[in-house]
């Protein structure tokens, strides 16, 4: 699972082939924190702004989404909160420059900051919705996520006994093939991360990527 994430740094869209974002967001992504994304357009990704915890349309409160940043690949068809957008196709992606995960030493949680060996951004799949609070139109998105309980690098992260998840990275070849399939053709696209990946304690990542 994923709690928090860096965003992709306005400045450093053009590393995803993509124009300079126009609207201004949080570098450290929590739930219920806008954060920019992409979409389908016409013959290229769109950029836009959700609320990072998902928030389906037949809520009444914004707090939905503090329990819903998160979507299991094996349920997302089914839960009430994510089949909507599931069903509708309504993917998306998320640009990174870095994750944050808890790797438990001693008992202990300590952070780490997860991020390319070549330090560039990478793209998440997710999921997004639309809804209406208290009179205001409100885009939302999960991130997707898959069992890493035998994953060689993401299994080492989280509770000892719990279940390991991880998010999925789309790599560049798919992103929109991503954004354009059908929820019965998606499961194609639940990639494991691949080994081009490293993880920094959170303390000493900005020092590590300067």
């Amino acid at each position: 699972m994923c709690a928090n994430f860096e965003a992709i740094k306005k400045n450093r869209a053009f590393l995803l082939g993509l124009s300079e974002l126009q609207f201004q967001y949080p570098d450290h992504i929590y739930p219920l924190y806008d954060a920019p994304i992409l979409i389908h357009g016409a013959d290229r990704p769109e950029w836009d702004l959700a609320k990072f915890g998902l928030i389906p349309s037949w809520a009444k409160e914004l707090k939905y989404g503090r329990h819903t940043y998160n979507a299991r690949t094996e349920t997302v068809s089914s839960k009430p909160s994510f089949r909507h957008a599931w069903h509708k196709n309504q993917f998306a992606l998320v640009p990174v420059d870095a994750i944050y995960e808890p790797k438990y030493i001693d008992g202990k949680p300590h952070w780490y900051a997860i991020f390319r060996k070549d330090e560039l951004p990478f793209t998440l799949a997710a999921i997004y919705e639309n809804a209406v609070i208290e009179n205001r139109q409100v885009r939302s998105m999960s991130l997707l996520t898959i069992n890493a309980d035998h994953h060689p690098f993401m299994r080492q992260f989280h509770t000892p006994k719990d279940e390991k998840r991880s998010v999925i990275v789309i790599p560049e070849n798919a992103r929109m093939d991503w954004l354009n399939c059908q929820y019965n053709e998606a499961s194609q696209f639940f990639f494991e991360m691949q080994n081009e990946y490293v993880a920094v304690p959170k303390n000493r990542a900005v020092m590590t990527r300067l």
